[in-house]
């Protein structure tokens, strides 16, 4: 999974945004899965979205992916190719 670092000043450590907290829905890849978790407390670039998490949080998302076979809510969505045909 991917973790940027906690910004230094509130500001994002990608595009110098500014970072605010905030309740998200968190894309996890773990694996070569990836499982999305909602209610997630964290810091998002307010310019670019780059969400951060605080340690606890990082691990408890680690947790939850080891433990994705307990997950009982399934959603969907439609998936594109990149190169379809836009005709």
């Amino acid at each position: 999974m991917k973790v940027s670092k906690m910004p230094k000043g509130n500001l994002c450590e990608f595009c110098e945004g500014k970072v605010e907290r905030r309740v998200i829905q968190a894309r996890v890849p773990f694996r070569g899965q990836t499982i999305y978790v909602d209610k997630v407390p964290a810091r998002v670039c307010t310019k670019c979205g780059e969400p951060y998490f605080d340690a606890a949080v990082y691990k408890r998302l680690e947790e939850i992916a080891k433990h994705r076979r307990c997950i009982r809510k399934k959603v969907s969505f439609p998936l594109a190719a990149y190169d379809m045909a836009l005709t």
